[in-house]
């Protein structure tokens, strides 16, 4: 891994890159580059533009290339090897963990994986062919493999003298688990216990046994949960039914899939991929956003068609084409905010089938009042404007019918499409938008159709 170097200049900004690269000081940006660490290489080269990029990777030490792959995004991975053959790709992975390895296998087209894994030594394609025949998104698609075990039977000192016997230890142990011969979980023993206590006791006296091992098809945002939950650095992960030991889960790992679905939260609410990159190409950008466009444009003309409807009540009365807009957006908004405290509380774990009555109750009731608190300004302001009080009324009672329709939406949209497979944050914006716009318009529209016929 490297390291920063004292003695070496900083490269804190993307302007240097461009200076670095406009004095074709090529050199000086190569040495810098590779005195930082793997994770801030990978978030230069994330930082700069494509064709940057490409020049960027070009300019890593073999040495460091594998560390920093993987610690890219999914397109820049699948962009660094599409031109590398199987036995460069298996010989590039060798060096990182199992779970890495096949993280960035799967990122690759489904006919390449065969042939990197049969490039792969014994031992290693054995380790990741155990990792991808589970689910990326489960447990045991992130769990890794490298994990110390020992039998409750051996004193203290057995163990230490056979640690010292490995010239390193994988990253993040804070415990060694306990098996049986058949490798059954038992328990852990945590290093803090094991360094001080006495050598001549054996694990069994002091091992933990009341843990709660995470089965390997377990959702890895349940397992996400656990560990924000319990505080855990790592985990063990078994099979679902004999409970034998299959690997391990490290904070790490858990931090990635925390960042990933609030990453995916952030981009569905606004009708996004979470693949989306900041400095993506505009080749792979504009299909992705194209597609949730071409929706939002088929539920507008819904909307419009509503308004459609009551074109001659709105030719007698202008004012009222002035004052739709804001029947509509104050329901979106009112929408949005139930929407996204939903979606976060089912991302949490926190929405059950037990609660959803109490939540959509308690929705209910704040939409009731911040609908008639705004309905009563709104309606002070437009019986103002246009010196007309039957606008005043519709308005006041547009804004209420559809603030209590955004609160109920809002409530239950994120619900439904769970139980529909489709994904809330992905979806859940478009169909509020929908609801609210065509509530909105045809409630406001109605009424001033009653009081104005």
């Amino acid at each position: 891994m490297p390291v920063a170097n004292a003695g070496a200049p900083e490269l804190n900004e993307l302007s240097d890159l461009d200076q670095l690269l406009g004095s074709g000081s090529t050199r000086n940006l190569r040495y810098i580059l590779n005195n930082l660490a793997p994770a801030d290489i990978a978030h230069r080269i994330e930082s700069a533009p494509p064709k940057l990029q490409q020049l960027l990777w070009g300019m890593i030490d073999p040495e460091f290339t594998a560390e920093v792959l993987g610690e890219l995004s999914e397109d820049l991975q699948l962009e660094f090897l599409k031109d590398k053959d199987s036995a460069e790709t298996a010989s590039l992975l060798e060096s990182l963990d199992t779970d890495d390895i096949a993280d960035i296998l799967q990122t690759l087209p489904d006919q390449m994986i065969p042939a990197v894994l049969k490039a792969m030594s014994v031992q290693d394609r054995l380790r990741v062919e155990s990792v991808l025949t589970y689910d990326e998104d489960t447990a045991g698609g992130l769990m890794n493999t490298d994990t110390i075990t020992v039998r409750p039977d051996l004193t203290l000192d057995v163990v230490l003298r056979y640690l010292r016997r490995h010239d390193e230890i994988p990253e993040v142990t804070d415990n060694l688990f306990v098996v049986n011969r058949k490798d059954t979980f038992l328990g852990i023993l945590p290093l803090a216990k094991l360094l001080t206590s006495s050598p001549n006791i054996t694990v069994r006296e002091i091992m933990i046994t009341d843990v709660d091992a995470i089965p390997a098809s377990m959702p890895d945002t349940k397992v996400a949960q656990l560990f924000e939950r319990h505080d855990w650095v790592s985990a063990p992960v078994v099979s679902d039914k004999g409970k034998n030991l299959l690997g391990r889960i490290t904070i790490d790992d858990v931090v990635d899939v925390i960042r990933e679905d609030a990453d995916h939260s952030l981009f569905g609410l606004a009708g996004l991929s979470d693949e989306e990159e900041t400095f993506g190409s505009v080749r792979k950008t504009a299909p992705r956003r194209a597609i949730w466009l071409g929706v939002n444009l088929f539920t507008a003309i819904m909307a419009s068609m509503v308004i459609n409807l009551f074109e001659a009540t709105i030719d007698k009365v202008v004012a009222l084409a002035i004052l739709m807009p804001i029947v509509a957006s104050m329901g979106g908004v009112a929408g949005s905010q139930t929407l996204t405290v939903v979606i976060r509380g089912m991302a949490l774990g926190q929405v059950q089938a037990g609660n959803i009555r109490w939540l959509l109750s308690k929705e209910f009731a704040v939409g009731a009042l911040n609908g008639l608190m705004w309905a009563l300004i709104m309606g002070i302001v437009a019986s103002m404007w246009f010196n007309d009080p039957k606008i005043a009324y519709i308005i006041a009672a547009a804004m209420v019918i559809n603030l209590l329709a955004a609160a109920v939406a809002g409530a239950l949209l994120p619900v439904t499409l769970r139980a529909m497979n489709i994904d809330p944050a992905l979806a859940g914006g478009v169909a509020l938008t929908t609801i609210t716009d065509v509530v909105g318009f045809f409630s406001f529209l109605g009424l001033a159709t009653l009081f104005y016929s």
